[in-house]
């Protein structure tokens, strides 16, 4: 009696979790789609390429940096990186739509969540999209491995056409039916207190949510300048884009030499920057500084060494000070040491 009870509790929890499958299963299925099917987003080098998206999650992810850089930095390892977390994203995401090794499929949706909750849980322009996202689908996770599938899905209609299989223990862990722990409540109270902890921790770290001064770094661009050097006909600097709305790019429309009292020794306008040869501009990543046709153009992401010809500032001793102009106004200033 008491085993027909725990199945039919089972297989209640699973169908109340049906329209949660079916959210999340295509949420992931439709990266997928939209790469794959209705456009190919796996060609490096053409629009919309998903490894420049990739890029942009680099200078504020959190504990996977090195891992994105380092494929940022491969593109072949990166396409191959790209192409094997599309195929996955589809496999958890149709596997877990039709109920098929839910609890298997939903570990993946978990580990899925929680790599763009590390990597994009800063970026959101008007809300903390990724983030969201991230934690949901975290939680999502968590709680399909709990409920497994019942009715209406394939896991179901195995069970009770008594596949040989389910009979066994291994089918429990990674597929539907009575969950196999014996004192639920601490497992799940234990799993719940840490992705809340998660939650906590990953919303201030990300946006000041819990305390403090609330700050999103989408709002607006952010340039890092170092490293630079410059001889008689050349000065060369490294340019890193870090915050800004990761669909747009910060588009410079000047850069100013500046002596120590803040005088223009040399001045590059629009023009001049839309028209800098690609020789001179030596990116790091994927996502590419490059000139456009009214500006030097910086997706999020980027980093890049740019030269610029200074042959006509005849008093070199005198520059001090290099300034980068947005076309929103906005400045950025270093020291030349």
């Amino acid at each position: 009696m008491k085993h027909i009870l725990n199945r039919q509790s089972s297989e209640l929890a699973g169908l109340y979790t049906l329209s949660l499958r079916m959210v999340i299963g295509w949420t992931y299925f439709s990266a997928f789609w939209r790469r794959l099917i209705l456009e190919n987003k796996l060609i490096p080098d053409e629009k919309g390429y998903i490894g420049e998206k990739f890029n942009h999650f680099l200078p504020n992810a959190l504990g996977i940096k090195p891992i994105i850089e380092y494929l940022v930095t491969h593109p072949d390892a990166l396409q191959r990186s790209m192409m094997i977390f599309t195929i996955i994203e589809a496999i958890v995401g149709l596997f877990i739509i039709l109920g098929l090794f839910t609890r298997l499929m939903s570990i993946g949706i978990f580990s899925l969540a929680l790599g763009i909750l590390l990597g994009s849980g800063w970026l959101g322009t008007t809300c903390l999209d990724e983030w969201q996202i991230g934690v949901l689908g975290v939680a999502g996770g968590f709680v399909l491995f709990l409920t497994g599938s019942g009715p209406y899905s394939l896991d179901y209609y195995f069970i009770k056409n008594n596949k040989n299989f389910t009979q066994k223990r291994w089918f429990q862990w990674l597929g539907s039916g009575t969950f196999p722990v014996s004192k639920p409540k601490v497992l799940v109270l234990s799993g719940s207190l840490i992705i809340f902890g998660l939650t906590l921790f990953t919303n201030q770290y990300f946006h000041g949510g819990v305390w403090g001064t609330l700050h999103n770094k989408s709002v607006k661009p952010k340039l890092e300048i170092s490293n630079i050097s410059h001889n008689n006909s050349k000065l060369t600097f490294e340019v890193y884009r870090t915050e800004g709305a990761d669909v747009y790019g910060s588009f410079l429309i000047g850069i100013h030499v500046l002596d120590k009292n803040g005088k223009i020794l040399k001045e590059f306008d629009h023009k001049e920057l839309s028209g800098i040869p690609k020789e001179n501009i030596q990116n790091h990543y994927v996502a590419k500084v490059k000139p456009g046709k009214h500006s030097l153009v910086i997706p999020l992401g980027a980093k890049a060494d740019v030269t610029l010809n200074i042959d006509d500032i005849f008093e070199k001793n005198e520059i001090h000070t290099l300034k980068l102009i947005d076309v929103s106004g906005i400045e950025w200033i270093e020291k030349i040491e």
